[in-house]
């Protein structure tokens, strides 16, 4: 039997024998305990032969990559999903607190999307998380609370994301955690609020993140600078030509990079 030995009766016949497949690689996952899941496995659940998993994915690791993928648009429809407020540093602690029950959540197949990371295999759907990441701390940059540019504020923050995600799938609860008790667990949030503080221009906002100006009165120059960055590159002014928009953007990045004792 080959590629087209499929039709089975039930819901397995309502959806394609690559989803079926997919679907499956990411059933045994979640329940293997970390243990290997055999392409016999897969086959078997998703009611396919070997040469359909070949067909559609090349072997095992195809289909385990196809697996990962579909877990990161997950992760990033998740964090794409929140309702936005009125406070980006509040927005930016949520998101926080999303990846976090998103792995503890999704045990196995967080591990196989961020536990086996290394030189030349950062997948495509993590630059798109850190850049939504990086879009929310551009509010936070045009509020004018923060210390260095979004897209190095954003890969601090993520750092320490994945970091603290995959200690806590390492000390594995006793029961199943709530979405509260995850949003609450201290290495979660100090490591959270720690991280915040070293990239905001007022640490004191992280703890009262309703608080729209910051303590002391007007930032330094250089949040100042990050502030007018971010809102031109979103905003997209029509009084400046492209060179000079360009040029503007070049003297504002000088300035970001400047020393915050330099008010």
């Amino acid at each position: 039997m080959g590629v087209a030995d499929d039709a089975q009766g039930g819901d397995s016949a309502k959806s394609s024998p690559r989803e079926r497949l997919i679907a499956a690689a990411t059933e045994l996952l979640a329940r293997s305990d970390g243990k290997p899941v055999s392409t016999r496995q897969i086959t078997d659940l998703a009611g396919v032969t070997a040469p359909t998993l070949y067909h559609h994915f090349g072997d095992k690791d195809g289909l385990m990559e196809a697996v990962v993928a579909r877990g990161f648009e997950e992760f990033v429809q998740r964090e794409g999903m929140i309702e936005r407020s009125a406070s980006p540093i509040r927005d930016v602690q949520r998101l926080w607190d999303i990846h976090v029950h998103f792995g503890l959540t999704h045990v196995q197949l967080y591990t196989l999307m961020f536990g086996n990371t290394g030189p030349g295999r950062r997948p495509v759907l993590v630059e798109e998380a850190e850049h939504l990441l990086e879009q929310e701390l551009g509010r936070v940059a045009a509020a004018g609370q923060l210390a260095v540019p979004p897209a190095q504020a954003a890969r601090a923050v993520i750092a320490a994301n994945i970091g603290v995600t995959l200690m806590l799938l390492a000390d594995e609860p006793d029961q199943p955690l709530s979405a509260d008790d995850i949003a609450s667990l201290p290495l979660s949030v100090q490591t959270r609020d720690a991280v915040l503080r070293s990239v905001v221009s007022d640490a004191s906002v992280v703890d009262d993140p309703d608080r729209g100006v910051p303590a002391g009165g007007q930032p330094s120059y250089v949040a100042a600078a990050i502030a007018l960055n971010a809102t031109l590159e979103s905003s997209h002014p029509e009084q400046l030509s492209g060179t000079e928009m360009r040029l503007f953007l070049e003297w504002l990045h000088r300035l970001s990079k400047g020393s915050n004792g330099g008010d």
